[in-house]
């Protein structure tokens, strides 16, 4: 099944719960959002794309793979990188604690409908 907002846990206003762990927003303004996001150790947020919007993640703690555009890199706590519009992208957590991203959006346009979802990485449940 994919995940759908049917699958989304609200937890309150700011927090929706994930299979693979939650987003936190900080602020929003006309142009940004700031996103606290953690994955739980050994999951992952499906490969995606925007086309209205780059990102910057800057990892607190614990360790985050991270694939943009194809490229592989590690990050660790106070590492950053950068993510450019209309670029695919994911991040995982190969680690044993939970990853803690700060996630900066920026954009003309920062709707849920500008999330492009790669169906290869589609959540199955049984």
């Amino acid at each position: 099944m994919v995940e759908t907002v049917d699958t989304i846990e609200k937890t309150d206003d700011r927090t929706q719960t994930r299979f693979w762990g939650k987003v936190t927003v900080i602020d929003a303004g006309d142009r940004y959002k700031i996103n606290r996001i953690e994955v739980k150790p050994g999951h992952h947020i499906s490969t995606q794309m925007h086309y209205h919007r780059s990102e910057h993640w800057v990892v607190v703690s614990g360790t985050a793979k991270v694939i943009c555009d194809d490229k592989e890199t590690i990050l660790m706590q106070k590492q950053s990188t950068y993510v450019p519009m209309n670029t695919a992208h994911r991040v995982e957590n190969p680690g044993v604690i939970p990853l803690v991203m700060i996630e900066i959006q920026n954009g003309e346009y920062l709707g849920d409908d500008d999330i492009i979802r790669f169906a290869q990485d589609a959540r199955e449940e049984d």
